[in-house]
């Protein structure tokens, strides 16, 4: 089975995750807003967060366990309500997403915010509820890092600041590493935690799903630039036309592939170093920056 295959059968495996761990309203008046939970969470997507992470896990463990499958669904309930809250006017301003209208536009801007809300609690109730409470408290605090101020918001706040300023490249690289970098950390460290890895090892393996994330950005950056949109499935120019800060604006598409690539040999060769390069997980951190959406 080649990569493609892989992905296709571990992401159907977490849609059904997701479909079992979808909340019910909790009585009529929030049907419209577990229907734009819905919406988002079941749009589709590569699902690579979740699929690294059940990955790392069974480099681990041998198995996706329990802990796995709790982990795999807060980090795609997490990473949808970034991408809600990402899409609104008051943030990227786009109307599609995963090649369909974006949230606010399906519904509204307020059951946008609200949806993106109601996904973020949900993900930590998810990992709250697991039997083994040490690994629930470790995951939830290994997410929190990556989606609160020392992650993914510092990176939309910085991303946000930098609009229309002039490019500084460490600062585009620093703003990647938060914003798109935390969460494939994440990805990494709550798998491999789930899986019992140590816990000194995982401070070395979320730097190196830090230098993943960058790679993952620039080459979102260059597909941007270069994408067909409807493979895409999203806007494309849009970061030029905004005056984004992007590993662009101060570098040539062949130099920024060169950089993505380096990365992704950098950070295998941590994880390497951990056990876990594994043939499917070395060609994931390679589709990466190779993808063409």
């Amino acid at each position: 089975m080649n990569l493609g295959e892989q992905l296709k059968a571990q992401a159907a495996v977490v849609e059904d995750w997701l479909d079992q761990s979808l909340p019910e309203p909790a009585d009529a008046s929030a049907s419209r807003l577990v229907e734009a939970m819905r919406y988002s969470l079941q749009a589709g997507g590569k699902r690579l967060r979740p699929v690294l992470c059940a990955w790392t896990c069974a480099a681990v463990a041998g198995e996706v366990n329990a802990s796995a499958r709790a982990a795999a669904v807060a980090l795609e309930m997490l990473h949808t309500y970034s991408l809600i809250h990402d899409d609104l006017p008051a943030m990227d301003d786009d109307d599609v997403r995963r090649g369909r209208p974006s949230c606010h536009r399906a519904f509204d801007e307020a059951t946008a915010i609200l949806a993106g809300d109601a996904l973020q609690t949900a993900a930590f109730a998810t990992l709250a509820e697991l039997d083994d409470a040490a690994a629930a408290r470790d995951l939830a605090r290994w997410l929190a890092r990556a989606s609160g101020i020392g992650g993914m918001a510092c990176g939309q706040q910085l991303d946000l600041d930098g609009t229309g300023v002039d490019a500084d490249p460490v600062a585009v690289e620093h703003t990647h590493r938060l914003k798109t970098g935390a969460l494939l950390a994440a990805s990494l460290c709550m798998g491999a935690r789930a899986g019992g890895m140590a816990q000194q090892e995982l401070e070395p393996l979320y730097a190196a799903g830090q230098e993943l994330g960058v790679a993952f950005q620039i080459t979102d950056d260059v597909l941007d630039r270069t994408a067909d949109p409807v493979r895409l499935g999203k806007s494309v120019g849009k970061d030029l036309r905004q005056g984004k800060q992007t590993a662009l604006a101060a570098s040539s598409v062949e130099h920024a592939m060169a950089t993505a690539r380096v990365k992704v040999q950098d950070a295998l060769g941590v994880m390497d170093g951990l056990g876990l390069a594994d043939a499917r997980i070395t060609a994931l951190c390679y589709f990466l920056v190779e993808r063409d959406h």
